[in-house]
Order: structure tokens, then C-alpha cells, then sequence
């Protein structure tokens, strides 16, 4: 908001999220640039056409997607809403900044891409072993170098030490990258299921999932398995009105991944608990399945 005042921008505030609302505002002030995060946007895009029709949109010109990850689903739906040149995606943290840019052509060009490192940005991908990651498709923990960076964290240098290799810093993200350079966030490191010795990215399984139709909001955690140590189970919140059973919602996911990342389970819920910046309290959810064992993945 400085950034914006210091560039003579008129900002625009709401009090409390409501999304007609905020479309109104939208309409009324002719506002250019906003950024948000995947929840409050989604509630716009599935207000009734005959809603949204009444707010014209068109003077939206820099959309910046950041705070959790968009899935794919989402930004088609934005992109039937908005103009097709205003979205950009970013990917960073508190710790390291932004780190990378995806960029309004490649947003349908590139599905579950953040983008390629922004300017003064360098990005290593490493291994478990601590081996630089080199080759296309390979994931790894990645690591940031960047004026941005924290010097450290206040009083948890220990905790910020552990995360550095080099000059190189980690907030426990794993990714991959493609042939041209743009990257890939599978998951938070700690997010990882591990069902039969086999690496589960949670966030994959998720973005397939929130493609269906009846599908409002989901969230996919691992839980106890005395077969595979950890299953992978979906908590999925349908669209008002909407039917859904777990068959259906299993049925879909078969249809789009490799076996081992489709749920095991289903179950169903009013909303999926997040924090204030949109990215969802996965431990939160995890914890009645977990209660009572010594050993919690």
C-alpha cells in the first residue's frame, strides 16, 4: 500500500471481505491493481452470472495471484471473469521475498507453474543428500539467494542456519523445474505423504480434485495407514447446492492421476480452515486423525 501511495495510486479499502462487494467496488472506483489470495477470489467467481454481470470488470489490469497457491481450476474461472492480460502469479515468503514471476501468457500455457525467478533472484533446487538438483523434472528443496532474504530470525539463529546452505536459503518448499526455466511448487517439505515408500505432493492431488465441478474447496492430508504408513485422504467442500459422493470425487481423481496420489478416502466438510494469508492449516486438519499416536507424520 506505501508502494502504491508513493506512486500516486488511489487505494481503494474494505472494511470486511464480502465478494459482490467487493466486485462493486471494482466497478465504482475503476480500480487497475489488486493481489489476493485464492480464497476470496474463488467466492467471487462462483457468485451467479446474473450477479457479477451487474460490475464491470474490464478496468482491471494487474491482478497478482500470491498468498497460496491458485489452482489451475481458479484461474480459468478468473479468467473468464477478468481480462485475459491482467493475471500475474507470484511465488514467495515472508523470509525470501518474491522469488519468482508467472506472467499473463503463460498462465494457461504453463498449468501449476509460479513462473520463472524474478529480477535479482537466483533459485537452487537440492536433494535430500544436499546435491544440487540440475535436471528438468527432478524435485527439490528449493533455496533462494537474493537481496530480499532475511539476515535471520529473531531469536531462532540456530532454526535460520539450519535452513542456509551457503549463501542459499530454504522455507521448506519442494519444486521442480521444466525445460524452459519456470518452476513448479509440489508441496511443503513437511506437507509430503509418504504412502508405501512413495513421495505424495499433496498439492498435485488438490489441484486435480478442485477441477471438478461440484467441487467448491479442498485440502488432501495423510493419514494413518497400518497397510502404508501414511493414505492419502480428501477433505473436499462442495458448491452450495451441489451434490457430491466419495465415489464421485474418487472417480475424478482416477480419471487424472497416477493411482498412488488418488484418495484412499473421502470425507466432506463445510468449509477447509486457512490462515489469515489463505494457505491452508494442514496440521489443523491432520490432528483427529493422528490423536493419541506416539508417531505423527
Amino acid at each position: 500500500m506505501s508502494i502504491a501511495h508513493t506512486l500516486g495510486n488511489t487505494v481503494v479499502l474494505q472494511r470486511k471481505f464480502d465478494a459482490e462487494d467487493w466486485l462493486r467496488l471494482i466497478a465504482r472506483w475503476r480500480a487497475t491493481t489488486t493481489f489476493g489470495a485464492p480464497a476470496p477470489v474463488r467466492m467471487a467467481c462462483a457468485l451467479p452470472a446474473a450477479v457479477k454481470a451487474r460490475y464491470d470488470r474490464s478496468s482491471m489490469r494487474r491482478f497478482v495471484a500470491n498468498a497460496a497457491p491458485w489452482s489451475f481450476a481458479l484461474k480459468q474461472a478468473y479468467l473468464a471473469d477478468f481480462p485475459a492480460d491482467s493475471l500475474f502469479e507470484v511465488y514467495g515468503s515472508t523470509e525470501l521475498g518474491v522469488n519468482t514471476v508467472l506472467r499473463p501468457e503463460d498462465q494457461l500455457r504453463k498449468p501449476g507453474s509460479c513462473g520463472r525467478p524474478a529480477p535479482m533472484v537466483e533459485i537452487r533446487l537440492y536433494d535430500d543428500e544436499g546435491r544440487e538438483v540440475t535436471e528438468p523434472g527432478v524435485p527439490g528443496e528449493l533455496s533462494v539467494r537474493a537481496p530480499s532474504v532475511f539476515a535471520a530470525y529473531h531469536n531462532a539463529r540456530a532454526k535460520f542456519e539450519e535452513d542456509r546452505r551457503g549463501d542459499f536459503q530454504t522455507v521448506g518448499d519442494v519444486a521442480y523445474f521444466d525445460e524452459e526455466g519456470y518452476f513448479y511448487i509440489c508441496d511443503r517439505k513437511k506437507d509430503m505423504i509418504i504412502s508405501g515408500g512413495v513421495n505424495v505432493y499433496p498439492a498435485e492431488s488438490e489441484a486435480v480434485i478442485d477441477a471438478h465441478p461440484d467441487v467448491h474447496d479442498v485440502a488432501v492430508i495423510g493419514v494413518p495407514s497400518d497397510e502404508w504408513g501414511e493414505s492419502v485422504h480428501a477433505i473436499v467442500v462442495p458448491h452450495a447446492g451441489r451434490t457430491l459422493d466419495e465415489a464421485g470425487v474418487v472417480a475424478f481423481a482416477r480419471g487424472h492421476l497416477a493411482g498412488f496420489k488418488v484418495p484412499r478416502a473421502v470425507s466432506f466438510a463445510q468449509e477447509i480452515p486457512r490462515n489469515a494469508s489463505g494457505k491452508i492449516l494442514k496440521k489443523v486438519l491432520r490432528e483427529p486423525f493422528w490423536a493419541g499416536r506416539s508417531q505423527k507424520v
